[in-house]
């Protein structure tokens, strides 16, 4: 499970470090591409493997389907991992994602999401009144009480 937030500096050659327990984590090949809600999706292969496969039974000829497919797979990328730890992410996710100097690095249970930091300051301040209510909907409680 990927978990955890961590802050790095992405270099003018659009290099970043990832932390060394998420390198472990990803193998020495993983999949990145562009996420949802402006921020970057980071994969290991048997995760990115279950997604396409996810996707593969979508019925192309629902328009939704097609365009979501399209979505994630155009910007889709195989990584590594150089000896210093750090991936080079293509210019048009760095366009995407509004990578600036610092990036946010987060585990999100399956995949790694990288985000400008200021766009996830904001996400976190927007949201911040919300989450026992996002809770309470999903869970059905609003604490985490049981």
């Amino acid at each position: 499970m990927l978990i955890g937030e961590y802050h790095v500096k992405l270099d003018e050659k659009n290099r970043l470090t990832i932390p060394s327990k998420f390198r472990l984590e990803l193998g020495d090949e993983f999949i990145i591409t562009r996420g949802l809600d402006k921020c970057l999706f980071v994969y290991s292969r048997p995760e990115w493997e279950k997604l396409a496969n996810k996707l593969s039974t979508l019925p192309f000829t629902k328009k939704d389907a097609r365009n979501f497919s399209r979505f994630l797979l155009s910007g889709a990328a195989v990584c590594e991992f150089d000896k210093q730890g750090r991936i080079n992410i293509t210019s048009p996710l760095v366009g995407y994602a509004g990578l600036n100097k610092t990036c946010v690095i987060i585990g999100v249970n399956d995949r790694l999401e990288i985000w400008d930091e200021e766009q996830f300051d904001n996400f976190l301040t927007t949201n911040e009144e919300n989450f026992s209510e996002i809770a309470e909907n999903l869970f059905g409680f609003g604490d985490f009480d049981a």
